[in-house]
Order: C-alpha cells, then sequence, then structure tokens
C-alpha cells in the first residue's frame, strides 16, 4: 500500500547570528567625511564618527602608524559601535584586531605576550613576487594512459593566443592538474610554471555557439593576447603574527591551525623584523599598519600601559584605539588615581574622541533599526512606549526588551509588537535601577549584605 501522506521539505538556509552590532555597515560619512544622522546603522555622535573618520583616512594613508586613540563616554554611549564602524570602514585589506582589556589575563601567556601577540595581528605585511606562467587558450588537448593502466600517463597540449600556438609536453603531475581541472578544447587556462597549479579561467567566445556543450554557469573571456608565457605580479597579504607562528613551530604553517600558538621568543621576533626591513629596502614588501582596538582599557594595569608606552615608539606598529567608560578612578595595580584609570604618561601620547549620551529622538531611530535588524514589526505607539523606557533606564535595557517582546506577541499570534506586550516584558524583566531598589527595600532577606539595616540587630 502506498503512503499517500504528504512530505514536508524543509528549506536549509544559512543560519545567521544576529550581534549587538551586526546592524552596523560603517561610520556613516559622506565624501568629505561629514556625518549623516542615520546611515550605515549609526546614528548621532555626528563629532565623534567624524573623528573616527579622519582616523580611518589617515589610517589608509599609512600616517598615523603608532598613535593612539582613546574613546571615551559614558556607558551605553557607542563607543564599540563606532569602532566597529571604522574595522567596516577600513574593509578587509587592513587588519583590524579587536579584544577586550581582561583578555591579557591568563595562566598560559604572560599579560606582555598577549599584547604582543594583538599588535602583531594588527599589522599587515604584502609580500610581492614575480613569477612565470603560461596563458592561453586550449587548441587540442591529447593523454594517453598506458594499456596496462599502470605506468606514467604522457600527454601534450597546444596552446593559442592572438598572436602565437605553440605545442607543449605535460609531465605526469600536470596531467593530474588537467583530468582534476577537466580541460578541454576551447577552454582559457593558467598553467604556472614554478609550482605546475593549473587554473581554469573559462570558455572562449569563440565556442559560445556551444549552447548544448554548455551549462547556464560557464564563463566565457577573450583569448589572450602576446606571448604565451608571462611575467606576473602574485601579492600575499599575512599578518607579523602569523609570520611569527609559521617561524617558531616546527610545523610550519600548520602550526597556524593547531590553535595554541604559546610564547614566542624575542630572537625570533627580531630576526622576522629585520627580514620583513631588508624586504621593504629591495622592494619585495610593503607594511600595512592595522588597527588593533582594546575595549575596556580601564582592565589594563600598570604593567601593560608600560608595555605599551614602549611598543608605541617601535617602527612597526599599529594604530592603537582604547574605549572606557570610567571617570576618574585607580590604575589597575597602583594607589593612584587617575582619569579613565590611564596614567598620565599614556594619557598625554593619545588623541582623545568623545561619546555624548543620545538624545531621545536618536534613540528611537536606534531602537527602528534593532527592529529591522531583528525582524521585529512593531506599532507606532508601542514604539513611543519603548523610547520612552530607553530614556528613563537605559538604550541596552531597552534593545533587550524588542526580542522578548516579539515572541510575547508571536505567542498571542500577533503580526505587530503592541504595546501591551512591551508593558508586559517590562513587568518581567528589571533594569537596574528596580533591581537595586529591590534590593535595598529586601536587603535583610539576602545573605552577606553590606548594607547597614535601620534595625540592626543586636549581638549579645
Amino acid at each position: 500500500m502506498v503512503d499517500n501522506e504528504k512530505l514536508e521539505v524543509r528549506e536549509s538556509t544559512r543560519i545567521e547570528r544576529i550581534g549587538a552590532h551586526s546592524h552596523i555597515r560603517g561610520l556613516g560619512l559622506d565624501d568629505v567625511l561629514e556625518a549623516r544622522l542615520v546611515s550605515q546603522g549609526m546614528v548621532g555622535q555626528k563629532d565623534a564618527r567624524r573623528a573616527a573618520g579622519i582616523v580611518v583616512q589617515m589610517v589608509r594613508e599609512g600616517k598615523i602608524a603608532g598613535r593612539c586613540i582613546l574613546l571615551a563616554g559614558e556607558p551605553s554611549t557607542g563607543k564599540t559601535a563606532i569602532a566597529v564602524g571604522m574595522a567596516q570602514a577600513l574593509g578587509t585589506e587592513t587588519p583590524f584586531t579587536s579584544m577586550s582589556g581582561s583578555e591579557i589575563y591568563s595562566l598560559e601567556m604572560s599579560k606582555t605576550e598577549a599584547l604582543a601577540q594583538a599588535l602583531r595581528k594588527s599589522i599587515g605585511v604584502r609580500i610581492k613576487e614575480e613569477t612565470e606562467i603560461i596563458e592561453g587558450e586550449v587548441v587540442e588537448i591529447q593523454i594517453d594512459r598506458p594499456a596496462t593502466g599502470t605506468g606514467q600517463k604522457i600527454g601534450k597540449v597546444t596552446l593559442k593566443t592572438t598572436e602565437m600556438e605553440t605545442n607543449y609536453d605535460l609531465g605526469n603531475k600536470i596531467i593530474e592538474c588537467f583530468m582534476k581541472e577537466k580541460i578541454q578544447a576551447g577552454d582559457i587556462i593558467t598553467i604556472d610554471k614554478a609550482s605546475g597549479k593549473v587554473s581554469k579561467l573559462g570558455r572562449s567566445f569563440t565556442r559560445s555557439r556551444d549552447y548544448d556543450a554548455t551549462g547556464a554557469q560557464t564563463r566565457f573571456v577573450q583569448c589572450p593576447e602576446g606571448e604565451l608565457q608571462k611575467r606576473k605580479e602574485v601579492v600575499h597579504t599575512v599578518t607579523l603574527h602569523e609570520i611569527d607562528v609559521i617561524n617558531s613551530r616546527t610545523h610550519g604553517f600548520l602550526a597556524l591551525f593547531s590553535g595554541d600558538t604559546g610564547e614566542i621568543k624575542q630572537e625570533v621576533r627580531d630576526q622576522i623584523n629585520s627580514k620583513v626591513s631588508e624586504w621593504r629596502e629591495e622592494g619585495k614588501a610593503e607594511i600595512n599598519p592595522g588597527v588593533l582596538f582594546i575595549d575596556e582599557a580601564h582592565m589594563l594595569d600598570i604593567e601593560c600601559f608600560s608595555y605599551l608606552n614602549r611598543a608605541l615608539e617601535q617602527d612597526m606598529a599599529p594604530v592603537v584605539i582604547m574605549a572606557t567608560n570610567r571617570g576618574i578612578t585607580k590604575i589597575r595595580g597602583t594607589n593612584y588615581q587617575s582619569p579613565h584609570g590611564i596614567p598620565i604618561d599614556l594619557l598625554d601620547r593619545m588623541i582623545i574622541i568623545r561619546t555624548v549620551p543620545y538624545s531621545p529622538e536618536e534613540m528611537k531611530e536606534i531602537l527602528k533599526i534593532r527592529c529591522e535588524e531583528e525582524d521585529c514589526q512593531m506599532q507606532p505607539e508601542a514604539m513611543i512606549v519603548l523610547s520612552r523606557l530607553a530614556t528613563q533606564t537605559s538604550l541596552r535595557y531597552a534593545i533587550q526588551l524588542i526580542t522578548t517582546a516579539n515572541l510575547v506577541s508571536r505567542r498571542r499570534k500577533s503580526p505587530e509588537i503592541q504595546v501591551e506586550d512591551v508593558k508586559k516584558v517590562y513587568n518581567l524583566f528589571l533594569d537596574e535601577e528596580r533591581s537595586s531598589r529591590f534590593l535595598k527595600e529586601h536587603q535583610d532577606e539576602y545573605m552577606f549584605s553590606e548594607i547597614e539595616s535601620g534595625a540592626a540587630m543586636e549581638i549579645n
């Protein structure tokens, strides 16, 4: 008996994680580095964004290496968001390393070594090398296999450009590459003479009429001009830390995938620095200083600040951007107080960018962007209530309520978040002020309360 039940077909979709700053696409600046009110996920903070845009421009031009910038402002004023926007604006070519000040405290590695590795990850090296290649259109290919099935294969290929045509004998290794890439007559190919790597660029335009023999995804390219053998410049971009790891491990480049890099000797780094400097003088390499972003910079201690003071003076140093929400507070590891918990001698080297609290209108715009990012529909009245909550409590708390309110509305089978949904989750989840008030009122019921009670018990 045939089962006529309908089979459920689920479409496989890519799972995307929505983070706190996944809506940010850049700094939201125009061509003259003026900040738009709302752009690329950024809202408000015009002065701070404009200053960050100038820093990004100087990083691109390589004119600000070894500088230190501090993003200082109250909690929830967009310091990390500006750093994420800078990373997006710089693109993938410029190394951007992000870390928290507490990440350096580990039993496996010293604090200065953790900072050294983070600094080296933020410095890119563009290594140039010239290779000889053969590029042309395959006119004819012939591969003879031994009748016994064992032994070496023999092959010949005829390649042509618009000006010349040549026959080549193929070795066993290149024959394997040809078979793997499924090379046939009419393909435009490139052969690297040093490595023997064969790359298929596409089909020749002269074969574009062979509709039945080609698929919809086939790429058609022009037949190459000039000579078959050419010299091509290849640029590899790596970070100094990757070079350190490769040269400090017996496994070579495989050490990059092992995860545990451990501490790297200073002698290895000195040798790499001298070699990279030599390549720079010969024109074989270029230094691409990137950005190291340290969030919660007040978590660093006096030893780390002293190390950074010295590291920023070196030739190969990235731009260091720190963020902190502390006022005048104690420098970790000392009994002295300083603005932002950072020593005065390091503060003197810094360019300080201040972030200011958001206005109610800006908070409303940020909440709208977050609703779009989290795919939530919200009624205008509910948005007004949520914006009011953001001004009374905090922006972060209001953003947290979006997802929870959406879940409540979906349970009611409602397509939009309504006012009662926001009120319900507001009652379910406490903000910092209400939680503190509750603790003060019921402190006697908690263990180890340090607030003195009005009715203190006497111990006889």
